[in-house]
């Protein structure tokens, strides 16, 4: 309640004095200054394909003065597109796995089972080699579905869910083949279009692949889908944070069937792609196929706990393993220590990781 005794007028001037003996600064922030290293971290952090794309570059030109000119060769470089082409599509099918935070150990499993059904089919059984395809490529998706399901529907972790299918169609490819290779001859002899992706042709002392063109094709496709499309936002945010995923409207279990699904699709067209580099079908080929398609992957600079990573990198990290091993073997060193290289390559790219995600964290 104002006192009546008091003008207004004096009360106005009074709190006019007051506001002049106020402090007239106005209010400041400090720019938080990054030094040089966080600013490398920062930069990796928002470019996460730019790792595996400077561990390319410098390995081919470390193994470029190790080897001598005749790494660079044309036909040299070629061969080595051409032998990581099929661990390529896989490591392919695999990044879409492990960008939703799961992990896939059946992946060459459904490859080799896949090719053993097509080669069955138009070989053995009399199938058209287009039909007995088509009978693949739809077995790489109910593959691939199945595994899904187990992880949508009965909640069971992706790590066992593939560990026990891996066993499963393992156990089917060898009852379906007998434990035996279909010869190379047979194939020209009955399906021969089974072997389509194993023509190539040359250019300039290159000789180019079908399959090598196949690999580049998946991961362009891939990049188009996780990059441009709702469906490839929805992926990535399920593997940042499913439980975040679902809170925002995303149907994360229909997601995870369809990637699950495209996965396996993934790994019988590499089967398809697999009969034409090795000429033959063998239930014992790629055995390693899983832990190759991972280390391609975690060297690639896609994180092991999702939602990060480019579907690129495991591209750069199938070449990068396929370089490394060829630069070695053209400097004489043994297979045991090609081994022990990659697997110091595994951890370091593990370590840089771990290092680049403190950022967001």
């Amino acid at each position: 309640m104002s006192n009546p005794s008091v003008p207004s007028s004096g009360r106005g001037q009074d709190f006019e004095k007051q506001l002049d003996q106020s402090a007239a600064q106005v209010a400041s922030f400090e720019v938080e200054r990054h030094t040089p290293l966080e600013r490398i971290q920062h930069l990796l952090h928002n470019n996460p394909t730019l790792v595996p794309v400077i561990v390319l570059v410098l390995s081919l030109l470390a193994f470029g003065v190790i080897a001598g000119g005749r790494f660079f060769s044309a036909f040299n470089l070629s061969l080595i597109l051409q032998q990581v082409s099929i661990i390529g599509i896989l490591a392919a099918a695999q990044s879409l796995i492990i960008i939703t935070a799961g992990i896939d150990l059946s992946v060459a499993a459904i490859m080799v089972l896949m090719s053993v059904v097509m080669g069955n089919l138009a070989v053995f059984a009399g199938v058209p080699s287009a039909l007995a395809i088509l009978a693949g490529l739809a077995g790489g998706v109910g593959a691939g579905v199945l595994n899904g399901w187990f992880i949508t529907r009965i909640k069971l972790p992706p790590f066992i869910t593939t560990l026990g299918t891996w066993s499963i169609f393992y156990a089917l490819l060898l009852w379906l083949s007998g434990a035996q290779s279909i010869r190379g001859q047979d194939i020209d002899a009955n399906a021969a279009f089974l072997k389509f992706f194993g023509a190539a042709f040359n250019i300039g002392g290159a000789r180019i692949t079908l399959s090598a063109l196949l690999m580049i094709a998946v991961f362009a496709v891939l990049w188009y889908m996780l990059n441009k499309t709702a469906w490839g936002r929805h992926v990535y945010a399920i593997g940042d944070d499913k439980d975040a995923a679902e809170m925002s409207g995303i149907r994360t279990d229909r997601t995870l069937l369809s990637v699950y699904g495209l996965a396996g699709f993934i790994c019988a067209l590499a089967g398809w792609a697999s009969i034409g580099r090795v000429g033959s079908i063998s239930p014992q080929s790629f055995y390693e196929g899983n832990l190759d398609s991972i280390t391609a992957v975690v060297i690639g600079g896609i994180s092991l706990f999702g939602g990060r990573g480019s579907v690129m990198g495991a591209l750069f990290g199938a070449l990068i393993v396929g370089g490394c091993r060829s630069g070695l073997r053209m400097s004489g060193v043994d297979v045991l220590w090609q081994v022990f290289a990659i697997g110091w390559l595994i951890i370091i790219a593990v370590a840089i990781d771990q290092w680049i995600r403190r950022v967001s964290a």
